[in-house]
């Protein structure tokens, strides 16, 4: 079996921004680069799940996604870093575009992205890790073995501060993505 680590995307390992789907808008955080060669060494398999839902809106379509995600990937490639799988969830249950209206088991917090990983990569959850900067990339956390670290973007400074005081079980926090796999590698 594999461990591995979840990332999310937007906010994770790039600066959030309003539905971004232009490579000429995608900037990665500082340090992430470092950090996911950092976690690839441990021999951990590094997989990005990722809501996106601006397809649902109709703000951009799945070929705008997939462009940028192939640039992404192959951006990180070229620096040494081997995106192992990307999973993405189109859906809303109000979506404008019609074909994405549902009310699907992959937009997180629901953990279909993550049960199709586990199936794909052989992953072991007791050894792996979610780190995203929402509450709920690390949905995964609640119910298996997984651990996950919440870093500080985008998440509400309520939700932020019961993490700091351990009110999750499984999931702890960082400051950024650097930080979270310096714990994780230093932990293994």
């Amino acid at each position: 079996m594999n461990k591995a680590v979840f990332l999310d995307r937007d906010g994770t390992i790039n600066i959030e921004k309003h539905y971004l789907y232009k490579v000429e808008d995608f900037e990665f955080l500082p340090g992430v680069v470092d950090a996911l060669k950092d976690l690839q060494q441990a021999g951990y398999l590094l997989i990005i799940t990722t809501n996106q839902s601006g397809i649902a809106r109709g703000y951009y379509t799945e070929q705008d996604f997939q462009r940028l995600n192939e640039w992404m990937v192959t951006t990180l490639k070229q620096q040494g870093v081997i995106i192992t799988d990307v999973y993405y969830c189109p859906h809303l249950p109000d979506a404008q575009v019609e074909a994405y209206r549902k009310d699907c088991n992959c937009r997180k917090p629901k953990l279909g992205m993550y049960e199709q990983a586990i199936i794909d990569h052989d992953i072991d959850l007791s050894q792996s890790y979610a780190i995203g900067d929402k509450i709920r990339d690390c949905a995964i956390c609640e119910s298996t073995a997984c651990e996950g670290y919440l870093i500080e973007n985008n998440e509400k400074i309520e939700i932020i501060e019961d993490v700091r005081m351990g009110k999750y079980a499984r999931i702890f926090y960082a400051n950024n993505l650097i930080e979270a796999a310096k714990h994780i590698v230093n932990w293994m």
